[in-house]
């Protein structure tokens, strides 16, 4: 038996790394069953707090459709990946959700990674600094949290259920034996 814990510890870790893992298979959208005056504080969040807003600027290649919806997306997206696509930087008061489909179109890209995202100061807004979490007053920013010290490693927002899913998973492997 004793030599079936190191394969048992090996596996719990693989499991543990790949799930801490991000992918760039991952959009953030604003919701489209919310009013516009509730995505324009989000959008202006975004942009404010260290999104590219540049594409969605007149002239610029995701401006069409001109609507507070379709900006709104691009602008959390752009949040998300510039934040290494950190759940909590998709959270915005549960204006926003994650994505798995490429929301792009009409020759507007959506970002899928970080890098592709870019880097830089916000174009508009508060002044915030990009890839730091610091939520307004009233509640409009990505998250409740501020400290992102632990991204690294696994997100904030739904370590009790990994923690589940690698209880279950410690379970099998140990059944395995």
């Amino acid at each position: 038996m004793a030599a079936n814990e190191p394969t048992r510890v090996l596996l719990l870790a693989l499991m543990a790394a790949a799930l801490a893992g991000r992918s760039d298979g991952a959009w953030c959208i604003c919701r489209q069953d919310l009013p516009d005056a509730t995505l324009q504080k989000t959008l202006d969040y975004a942009c404010g707090d260290g999104a590219d807003c540049k594409p969605i600027q007149q002239n610029g290649a995701c401006f069409s459709p001109d609507t507070v919806k379709a900006h709104c997306s691009y602008a959390v997206n752009s949040f998300y990946q510039r934040n290494n696509q950190n759940s909590q930087a998709c959270v915005f008061s549960g204006t926003a959700t994650l994505v798995t489909t490429d929301p792009s179109s009409n020759g507007c890209q959506y970002p899928a990674s970080a890098s592709a995202a870019g880097t830089g100061t916000p174009t508009t807004g508060t002044g915030g600094t990009t890839g730091v979490y610091s939520p307004p007053g009233m509640g409009l920013g990505p998250s409740s949290f501020n400290d992102n010290s632990g991204a690294s490693f696994l997100p904030v927002a739904g370590v009790v259920v990994w923690m589940l899913i690698l209880a279950c998973c410690s379970l099998v492997a140990l059944n395995f034996s």
